[in-house]
């Protein structure tokens, strides 16, 4: 197996999204782009989206990573409007995009175009997260979008699974679409509780960092597999699961939460570059088969199935906004009144991604009488085309679209207050537990360590309020700014002085490494407390 066209694709990504980190371009877009322009150049391996591969082994981890960071009470507060999308209007694109696909191509039968259908109907986890955070979304929206995008893929790889039954000759009748569907999402959630409360005792009886961070690793391959393996939904799986354990993260051990967190920046950094890079290098696969529709016909095609996912999307979130509140008195005591703009924004932040091309790839070549599956060319092409032209149209048009609206962003100063708030709360009963714990003669403490443990706490306390405080008449630094700066400078000094006494061989390089990784740990607390 040769693994350097692997080795190209993990650096390449990953350089470009680093420098586009510096870019006012939404990084998903470089990536997008710089895989459509490497595409074509001579030398370049040819890559192709592997469902095997992307469904299984990279689909896990991703939305493993986004359900871990998002929050179990948000979600479970917009419960509503998540379902609504992520199924309700799952289901609807699925139906709309397939008619019309219908309608507009003479060759293509009705359930392959919904085939079709089901492949573009669900928003992209890792594109929405993205977006979501590089233009500062409120955070109810952010919170919508993020819940959809968890639970959006396991509707549509089930719609798929009906569509492509009926299209392949199996005979699914509606009954058994509907029971098929009803089995994946039940048998999903239910092995996703089944699986959190075992894994999460685990998580908290195996002491070993390193052993932890393993079975984090393992944690949503298993998941997936095991739901997969009696015909339930994975993906759900997967996200019951995560929400669990980020919602009870904090009953894990200190040492395992920061390499983590490390790890899973890591892993989600190199997928997400790696996934966006290859959207763009399909280019040259899709085109390669297309055939008899290359030219005008194929991109007035491409364009009707791009303008029918835009605007179904549009047909379905005002309704589904503004209609229950209309039918439940409830609902309009308990939830803000809202505007025409957040649904707005949430209908046109809609971009596909790798499930939909990973899901378009796995559509298979024959049918059940060996004839080839209708237009199958032509589904990758127009699933290639609405995933291209919804990160590029929706993606680069959206940060601008939420500054034009002046959509309400998070509050810094309010967020500051309550985080002061909750950090003096926690502080002053730490101060009460420490007295206790000083006052037994089994704790007794030199003064100066004592007077150490309570400088501590006051810190800690101090340092959010001090973030409201002035800058720096002179440098322009905040408090914490300031405090980052010196702590870093002083520690930098202390490490120079032990990489130098190794040099001169005063102390080995074991020793230097138990010194460093000291210096490390309290420059990393300096920084989280002045965050």
């Amino acid at each position: 197996m040769d693994v350097m066209p692997l080795l190209l694709l993990v650096a390449g990504s990953a350089v470009v999204a680093a420098a586009g980190r510096r870019s006012p371009v939404p990084v998903p877009l470089l990536l997008v782009a710089a895989g459509l322009a490497v595409s074509y150049v001579p030398g370049v391996p040819e890559y192709t989206l592997d469902p095997h591969i992307v469904l299984p082994l990279v689909l896990p981890p991703l939305l493993h990573s986004a359900a871990t960071d998002s929050s179990y009470l948000d979600l479970r507060a917009q419960m509503r409007p998540v379902m609504l999308l992520s199924v309700g209007y799952v289901l609807f694109a699925t139906f709309a995009v397939g008619w019309a696909a219908y309608l507009v191509i003479p060759e293509l039968p009705l359930t392959a175009a919904l085939v079709l259908g089901a492949v573009v109907a669900p928003p992209d986890a890792v594109a929405a997260t993205a977006v979501a955070r590089r233009v500062g979304l409120p955070s109810r929206i952010t919170t919508i979008l993020q819940g959809e995008s968890l639970v959006n893929d396991a509707t549509a790889i089930t719609a798929y699974r009906v569509a492509l039954a009926a299209a392949v000759g199996e005979g699914a009748t509606w009954a058994e679409g509907i029971q098929e569907f009803l089995l994946a999402a039940v048998g999903g959630i239910g092995m996703g509780l089944v699986l959190m409360v075992p894994i999460h005792w685990l998580r908290t009886h195996v002491k070993e960092a390193l052993l932890q961070n393993t079975l984090s690793l393992l944690i949503p391959f298993v998941a997936y597999a095991a739901a997969e393996q009696v015909h339930a939904s994975g993906v759900l799986a997967v996200v019951v699961v995560a929400l669990y354990l980020g919602h009870r993260a904090w009953e894990v051990d200190f040492a395992t939460r920061l390499q983590e967190d490390a790890v899973w920046k890591m892993v989600a950094f190199v997928l997400e570059s790696a996934v966006f890079a290859l959207i763009g290098l399909q280019l040259p696969v899709v085109l390669k088969g297309l055939g008899e529709y290359e030219g005008t016909r194929a991109a007035w095609y491409a364009i009707a199935v791009f303008l029918v996912v835009v605007v179904s999307r549009f047909v379905w979130v005002y309704p589904a906004t503004f209609l229950p509140r209309m039918m439940s008195a409830r609902i309009r005591r308990r939830e803000e009144h809202p505007t025409w703009k957040g649904p707005f924004i949430i209908s046109w932040a809609g971009m596909r991604g790798v499930v939909s091309l990973a899901i378009a790839f796995s559509i298979p070549l024959t049918m059940h009488g060996g004839e080839d599956f209708p237009e199958r060319n032509l589904i990758l092409f127009l699933t290639f085309t609405t995933v291209i032209g919804t990160l590029v149209v929706q993606g680069v048009t959206l940060p601008p679209l939420v500054r034009v609206l002046k959509l309400p962003g998070r509050d810094a100063q309010t967020e500051t207050l309550a985080e002061a708030n909750a950090q003096a709360q926690a502080s002053r009963a730490a101060e009460r537990r420490l007295e206790e714990l000083l006052s037994d003669e089994r704790n007794t403490l030199p003064d100066p360590l004592a007077d150490r443990l309570r400088a501590v706490l006051e810190r800690r306390r101090n340092s959010v309020w001090e973030r409201l405080g002035q800058a720096n008449p002179i440098t322009g630094e905040s408090v914490d700014d300031t405090y980052r700066r010196l702590s870093r400078e002083v520690i930098g000094t202390e490490r120079a002085v032990f990489v130098r006494l190794r040099d001169g061989r005063y102390i080995d390089d074991e020793m230097l490494r138990t010194l460093l990784r000291r210096l490390d740990l309290e420059e990393a607390a300096a920084y989280r407390e002045a965050e």
